[in-house]
């Protein structure tokens, strides 16, 4: 059944006319005629569903000593404040999108300029200044992200670990570095 809005009778009011876009007419009536107003809310009147399309009419009808309300019942639609959030949200989709797909190319060219290092086998020390620039504007971009809300600090301090633990493996491999001995306390 589809929902409908609620009316308001006037008290003078015994009798309400309901219209749908069949032209079937019913009459709901209110055994209160006192009440200045009165709050009607269709889906505790209506048994059936003679309304299957969403759409309902009311016609005033002017009879001796009754009138009736006019309402449109239409498919219920967001609230404003529902729509204004699910805008929102879209716009802050598209903006951490953006923040993590720069991050990961920025990850990305890092790690192909290390595989590219690491397979040359006369490899200088001085090459990995340039892998160095990359490195510096991943972990710009990670902190953009995390800054930004977009990726957890945590996140962002375990992806700017793995860029230093492949750049160290680079240069352990090519004996560039030499860890040193753990001390046994």
């Amino acid at each position: 059944m589809a929902a409908f809005s609620s009316c308001l009778v006037a008290s003078f009011s015994k009798q309400l006319t309901i219209t749908n876009s069949s032209n079937t007419t019913s009459y709901l009536s209110f055994p209160n005629p006192k009440a200045s107003l009165k709050s009607l809310s269709f889906s505790n009147f209506l048994s059936e569903t003679p309304f299957a399309n969403g759409s309902l009419a009311l016609k005033a009808v002017e009879r001796q000593t009754r009138r009736s309300v006019v309402c449109e019942a239409a498919p219920v639609q967001k609230a404003d404040s529902a729509a204004k959030r699910a805008r929102q949200a879209e716009k802050r989709r598209v903006y951490n999108k953006a923040k993590k797909s720069e991050m990961k190319t920025r990850m990305k060219t890092v790690f192909e300029a290390l595989d590219g290092l690491n397979k040359k086998t006369d490899a200088q020390s001085e090459e990995i200044v340039e892998v160095e620039k990359l490195i510096a504007a991943a972990y710009s971009a990670i902190d953009k992200a995390v800054k930004a809300g977009s990726l957890h600090r945590n996140t962002g301090a375990n992806r700017k670990s793995r860029l230093a633990r492949r750049k160290k493996a680079v240069e352990v491999h090519h004996g560039w570095y030499t860890p040193s001995a753990a001390v046994v306390a």
